[in-house]
């Protein structure tokens, strides 16, 4: 097998691999509204030698919600309490003292028809502030007694935080909340009981505003030694428990809902629902209890400004340990690059020139083996009735030559985990929302609307084949390699401009680098 089969079967692999696990391991858009209960129960934790953990029940299997919440409903306690407006957002609070909707003002994430975003556009629950009872008979009046509220309306100006007080009375039963609502998105809820009661408050379900199979969506944890745990939307096993968590965040593509401790900790439980999607709550303390929240996009330099450590919100899939330094990268240079496109030409650039020493030698190496294609050719004329003698002459003309069969596949090999790292950062960056770059690409998250980008990186990936010593023996497998640029471009029609984008980008400085080679190994054949 030679170097450029080897090119044609690592490109075909990957390619494959890519679409495989998209469509088999990403998270599926749920298909039907989750149900959820407000019933509580005494559950195991799931991390070996933990202490045991109270935790709210696991939704109904039926379509029906739970009765409590289903009495909250009747009873008009998710109408709006009180609104809180900051200059980035509007809040709503309902009777049970939820955060109920959030609108988001920033242009950059307004809907396509020019209205603020709302973060939740489905019934489900349980909502941000939600809070349940391991008592049942108490947990069902909680959900039929409306909170009182210090304010009706709340605005929060001049970078100052606002304070927004509900009260709620259950037959002597006091339950306290004090929320105090920062204009960055993030607040501090301190909760205050009467009495010692086991609760559970939670940070929300995840916001549900663009789900599809091509992005993580579900919930993380970061554990108290700092392991990051991911519940993917329909993997939740069952309840549950993690000691002194640092983040407990329930997230879409590019939202989140969370709570954080990052000096004491919290006690998570993680639950399911009626499609096995992650639920959180946390364990309160016998009388009362500090959070802090956030609620908004998962914008870098936002979660930084609040606490750097609340950076690893953004999340990248697998592929996280290369994505999450070249994410950094990306926001480093667009520090001196403001538009976003060229930002994206510059990473590529960056990358091109960390990795030419590899890429240097197997262009190289490829230039040799071309040289070498008519005394191969002999050779297989020669020994064609015995492959072993075959074999051990051509390693001979491998060595005496210093060609390396191997050598043109390391470019190919190192583009691939580099290649799904760039992709998740492109797709999962909410920096690149609404972004423009030039002309008519308004939106780098989303595909070219008039397929420019996909052609021009479909024609310089076959210019680039051009360009390119070819090694081929086999006409099929020429001819094969031949046809992916087609498969390439048909396969990037729907990826986001940014990420086709990177891709031309390289191409294009893949062709430069391969002439200028080209040029001086002609010219000066000892160079090599």
């Amino acid at each position: 097998m030679n170097t450029q089969t080897r090119v044609v079967i690592a490109t075909v692999l990957s390619l494959l691999v890519f679409i495989g696990y998209d469509y088999f391991f990403m998270p599926k858009q749920p298909l039907r509204e989750n149900n959820a209960t407000a019933a509580v129960q005494t559950a195991q934790p799931a991390q070996k030698g933990a202490a045991s953990q109270t935790a709210p029940a696991e939704p109904a299997n039926d379509k029906s919600e739970s009765a409590p919440a289903k009495a909250a409903a009747e009873s008009g306690l998710s109408k709006t309490l009180a609104t809180v407006e900051t200059s980035n957002a509007t809040l709503e609070f309902d009777a049970l003292g939820r955060i109920k909707q959030v609108y988001l003002k920033d242009r950059q994430y307004r809907t396509e028809e020019g209205n603020e975003l709302k973060l939740f556009n489905s019934p489900k629950i349980p909502k941000p502030l939600e809070i349940r009872f391991q008592d049942a008979k108490l947990n069902e009046l909680a959900f039929k007694t409306p909170y009182t509220v210090s304010a009706s309306h709340l605005k929060v100006a001049d970078g100052k935080p606002g304070t927004l007080t509900f009260t709620q009375n259950l037959d002597g039963f006091r339950v306290k909340k004090v929320v105090t609502i920062y204009p960055d998105h993030h607040y501090d809820v301190k909760v205050e009981m009467s009495g010692a009661r086991p609760w559970f408050i939670s940070p929300g379900y995840r916001p549900d505003i663009r789900i599809d199979r091509m992005t993580v969506h579900g919930a993380m944890i970061e554990e108290a030694d700092g392991t990051l745990t991911i519940i993917d939307d329909g993997d939740a096993k069952g309840t549950e428990a993690f000691r002194k968590a640092r983040i407990a965040v329930a997230f879409d593509r590019y939202y989140a809902t969370a709570f954080y401790d990052f000096d004491k900790g919290m006690d998570v439980v993680v639950n399911k629902d009626a499609e096995e999607n992650p639920v959180l709550f946390v364990k309160g303390d016998a009388a009362q209890r500090t959070l802090h929240g956030y609620i908004g996009p998962k914008e870098y330099k936002i979660l930084k400004k609040i606490h750097p450590e609340l950076t690893k919100i953004i999340e990248f899939g697998w592929f996280t340990f290369i994505a999450a330094p070249m994410f950094k990268v990306l926001i480093w240079l667009h520090n001196f690059i403001p538009n976003w496109g060229w930002t994206i030409v510059a990473l590529t650039l960056l990358i091109r020139i960390i990795l030419y020493p590899l890429t240097y030698k197997g262009m190289v190496s490829m230039h040799r083996l071309k040289k070498l294609q008519p005394k191969i050719k002999e050779l297989q004329a020669k020994y064609k009735g015995d492959p072993q003698k075959l074999n051990m002459h051509m390693m001979e003309l491998y060595k005496k030559h210093k060609a390396n069969p191997l050598g043109g596949c390391l470019p190919m090999l190192l583009q691939i985990p580099v290649f799904f790292a760039i992709y998740r950062v492109l797709l999962n960056a909410i920096e690149l929302k609404g972004a423009p770059w030039i002309l008519w690409i308004h939106d780098l998250s989303v595909m070219d609307p008039y397929y420019v980008l996909p052609v021009l990186m479909g024609a310089s990936m076959w210019m680039h084949q051009r360009v390119t010593p070819s090694n081929f023996t086999d006409p099929m497998q020429e001819k094969i390699f031949k046809w992916l640029p087609v498969i390439f471009t048909f396969f990037f029609v729907t990826f986001p401009a940014g990420l086709v984008l990177y891709w031309l980008t390289n191409n294009i400085f893949s062709i430069a680098q391969q002439l200028m080679i080209n040029r001086v190994l002609d010219k000066h054949p000892e160079v090599e």
